[in-house]
């Protein structure tokens, strides 16, 4: 693309300008002739703090303005954490390409420096996940929990000023900001299964744009893209987003692939864990059959109820 200028659409964040930046010199070390630009656009998930993110749903929250600005060619891809993205896109626009995937395990980061297991009802744990509240309802049903809004920075910040005695949060956010320092306990996946696709960067492009898509084909990490396009066939099937307490990681072995699913109710009583195995060529398969043995076993009628909540505007359990 010599002689054009790239223009890449992202939100404001440190974390979201972290990524879009890691895009851009992606871009510019595989076509060092291509002039990149990053362009911030806010959107609807940075804009409403003060609403807990199960109330006013997912989809799109923190995509939406993005894809119309691509739609409407005032940028030419969007940067996104890939598990923010929904699995429907709209028409025009697809998944470009997935830089590689750091970390995927969520961390806990508290303020007296305990550890998950030293946490007690005493405490007040923070998060914006019903998947992260779940679970660790189900690792301890006693554990007071209380929502959290906000960038990493504010939410850190809220922490240390006395909201709450610890937070979980991706680690690989924290870790890409410079912040590792704040992490108490990296979680075990055993304990609490990560988000689909957490830890990957996804870009977003128009469909048919032969220019962008060669620059996707030549900075897309392969692997990556393998199993987080697995992970989103599993969440696509079970028709989740990220404000549904639904968990998924994979693992690329050579030839071999591994794939866990959870599903859980919202005091964490309920929990359908899936694991299942099979060769590499075959993972998009492999993931819808863990979709279809967890609605076997409940997942549905668990997920039915949770939409059912999030509409009526239902309490949230803290205990």
């Amino acid at each position: 693309m010599k002689n054009k200028t790239i223009k890449i659409g992202t939100r404001g964040s440190r974390l979201a300008l972290y990524q879009a930046n890691k895009a851009k010199k992606a871009i510019e070390e595989r076509f060092p002739e291509t002039r990149v630009e990053v362009i911030v656009i806010h959107t609807k998930g940075d804009k409403i703090l003060d609403v807990s993110l199960s109330k006013i749903g997912d989809k799109g929250l923190f995509t939406k303005e993005l894809e119309v600005a691509l739609l409407n060619n005032e940028v030419d891809m969007a940067v996104h954490s890939l598990k923010d993205l929904p699995t429907f896109f709209p028409d025009g626009l697809k998944l470009g390409a997935v830089l590689k995937r750091a970390e995927v395990r969520d961390a806990l980061v508290s303020k007296k420096g305990k550890t998950l297991a030293q946490l007690d009802e005493n405490d007040v744990i923070a998060t914006s996940s019903l998947r992260r509240r779940a679970q660790l309802l189900a690792f301890n049903p006693k554990f007071k929990i209380v929502d959290i809004r906000g960038n990493m920075n504010t939410r850190l910040a809220k922490m240390d000023n006395g909201y709450c005695d610890a937070m979980i949060m991706a680690a690989t956010g924290l870790q890409r900001l410079g912040l590792t320092e704040r992490i108490t306990e990296i979680i075990d996946i055993n304990t609490m299964v990560p988000a689909v696709s957490q830890g990957a960067i996804g870009i977003e492009i128009r469909e048919n744009d032969k220019a962008v898509e060669n620059v996707m084909r030549g900075i897309n990490h392969e692997e990556t893209m393998l199993v987080t396009t697995a992970e989103r066939a599993f969440l696509k099937s079970m028709e989740g987003g990220c404000q549904i307490p639904i968990g998924c990681f994979s693992v690329l072995n050579k030839n071999s692939f591994t794939i866990t699913g959870l599903v859980a109710d919202l005091k964490g009583e309920k929990v359908i864990r899936i694991t299942q195995s099979g060769k590499a060529e075959n993972a998009r398969q492999i993931a819808l059959e863990v979709a279809e043995k967890m609605v076997g076993e409940g997942a549905a009628e668990i997920l039915d109820e949770i939409r059912g909540a999030n509409q009526d505007n239902t309490e949230l359990p803290t205990k």
